[in-house]
């Protein structure tokens, strides 16, 4: 579903003065001099619909996890996780404590960015390069190089 809408727009001949309305108002004939425009928002529909199948992923989560060998490790490695998490989360918040420090953390962020795009993103041949850094990492990590 998408909504179109065109602007409602007054226009005074003579007067060069533009007033927007501030809310919906049917619409008038002009008066004098000045036209009215008001133009309605209307509903159109689109084909595109993205459906979303919870049966089909829980079917496919049960598979993988009736898959898995050693579940103890998983759930220990999932609960690390969640322990890792709170614990960033902690220590982001006693940096963000410190009067000047967050600042200073967003500086290094916004020139560490500036760097990676002027390193990675800028040039065709740099961006090719990271293309096929991310494949090789990626090969590793799924154990199929």
């Amino acid at each position: 579903m998408m909504l179109a809408a065109k602007p409602s727009l007054s226009i005074c001949k003579g007067t060069a003065r533009r007033s927007v309305p501030a809310g919906p108002r049917a619409v008038r004939p002009a008066v004098g001099r000045c036209q009215r425009l008001v133009v309605r928002a209307e509903e159109t529909t689109t084909t595109t619909s993205s459906s979303f199948d919870s049966e089909k992923v829980l079917k496919d989560l049960q598979q993988k996890w009736d898959a898995v060998e050693n579940k103890g490790t998983v759930a220990a490695y999932a609960a690390g996780a969640v322990v890792a998490l709170w614990l960033s989360s902690t220590i982001v918040n006693a940096i963000n404590s410190v009067p000047l420090l967050p600042k200073m953390m967003e500086l290094v962020g916004l020139g560490y960015s500036a760097w990676f795009t002027y390193r990675y993103l800028l040039f065709k041949s740099s961006r090719e390069e990271l293309l096929k850094d991310i494949g090789e990492l990626s090969k590793k990590i799924s154990g199929s190089e």
